[in-house]
């Protein structure tokens, strides 16, 4: 994919370094002359420009671009720059970087926001996943769909061990991803069997999670959401 990253802090160069290593085309668009350092990524496109001005993503040609990641350390900044990617140049999926959880309430579609990551709340959700078992953990909130990803822990006494993933009853607007077993990751295919300590991961909607976790022989709870 085509990708710009607004920012060339340590956040934004870190992604910059992963998507390069993952074989995707890479623009950093950064205004500090501080921050402007090609040599530290010289397979990626640089661009010295604030990337909160339209003119300069116009001569970056950010129409061309699949994906805009803002991720800069100012809010006000990664609000501005999502919202022209959206709206000015119809980027097709835009992530923005949240740094004041404070401000998360404000990273939705009506600013251009596909998916918004706070780090505070990932690390808070992560920690939650390491210690939840049998309950329904949010991992992260889709903005433009209303829809979650989600972490099921299953015990290891779960009437579901050594049943096929076919038999899963799940719930309409309810997909698998993926099944965590030890190191492995497992992309579910309908024959692959379910184990006690799985971590399943899974695309939801809010309105379904209570019957997710009845499909997982779990009883109906409160779920576990980092704020």
């Amino acid at each position: 994919m085509r990708i710009a990253i607004a920012g060339a802090g340590s956040v934004g160069l870190a992604i910059a370094k992963e998507l390069l290593i993952s074989g995707h085309t890479v623009m950093v668009i950064e205004r500090n002359a501080a921050n402007f350092l090609p040599e530290l990524l010289p397979r990626a496109r640089w661009v010295h420009a604030d990337a909160c001005e339209l003119d300069s993503l116009e001569e970056a040609e950010l129409q061309n671009v699949d994906v805009m990641i803002a991720a800069t350390g100012d809010d006000k900044a990664n609000l501005v720059v999502s919202l022209l990617a959206k709206i000015e140049f119809a980027v097709r999926r835009v992530v923005a970087r949240v740094n004041d959880p404070v401000n998360e309430w404000l990273f939705d579609e009506s600013w251009g926001v596909d998916v918004a990551v706070s780090t505070p709340q990932m690390i808070a959700s992560l920690v939650e996943e390491a210690v939840t078992i049998g309950d329904l953990v949010r991992l992260m909130t889709f903005r433009q769909s209303k829809a979650n990803l989600v972490e099921i822990t299953l015990p290891e006494d779960t009437a579901l061990a050594g049943k096929p993933v076919r038999r899963l009853a799940l719930p309409r607007d309810v997909a698998l991803v993926t099944i965590l077993r030890g190191a492995r990751v497992i992309v579910p295919t309908p024959d692959d069997p379910i184990e006690g300590g799985d971590e399943l991961l899974f695309v939801t909607s809010v309105e379904v999670e209570d019957q997710l976790r009845q499909a997982l022989g779990l009883a109906p709870a409160e779920s576990v959401e980092s704020n």
